[in-house]
């Protein structure tokens, strides 16, 4: 469950990287920054930038091993907060739209 969890932050993270430059935003320094990016051209708004942020902090716990991860905090993302990354799928299907 982690991995796939891990590969679907990371995707959300790597769409967010394409769409900073295609519109030429700028380098962020850190993943984190990437969806902070997102809300200055109004592709999502600071709420879900800011959830998003924590999910790519979690993604950093999964991929480097920083603390040792918790079933429970994965079990939290997964049964309550997965509304997040479709979330911004319809966001971003939306840019695409336009």
């Amino acid at each position: 469950m982690e991995h796939t969890l891990q590969m679907a932050i990371q995707s959300a993270l790597d769409v967010a990287s394409h769409i900073a430059s295609d519109e030429r935003l700028g380098e962020p320094e850190t993943n984190r920054a990437l969806f902070r990016l997102l809300v200055g051209i109004n592709v999502i708004s600071s709420g879900l930038a800011q959830r998003l942020s924590e999910m790519a902090g979690f993604r950093n716990v999964l991929v480097h091993g920083y603390d040792e991860v918790q079933v429970q905090i994965v079990e939290d993302v997964v049964r309550n907060h997965l509304g997040d990354l479709d979330e911004f799928i319809s966001a971003v299907k939306r840019r695409l739209d336009r």
